[in-house]
């Protein structure tokens, strides 16, 4: 007989994630999640070093997340 656990994803405050981010180098509101899709966790950050991102996937693993890493944004010529 095998067990399996299945936790929801909790949404974390922006204050939350705010320390978190800090306690992995990130600037304010650059790690952030979105209430529409509760089990990822975005790193808005290009130039983010690997050492930030492992950070962030090692929070997001431990919290039941999925890490997502924005690496460019490209907005249309108007």
């Amino acid at each position: 007989m095998s067990l399996s656990a299945c936790a929801t994803a909790r949404f974390h405050t922006q204050a939350e994630l705010n320390d978190v981010g800090q306690s992995c180098g990130l600037a304010l509101g650059e790690l952030f999640q979105d209430e529409s899709e509760k089990r990822l966790i975005f790193l808005f950050r290009p130039d983010s070093t690997p050492q930030e991102r492992d950070c962030v996937a090692k929070f997001a693993r431990k919290n039941g997340l999925k890490a997502v890493f924005v690496n460019a944004v490209n907005f249309p010529a108007s």
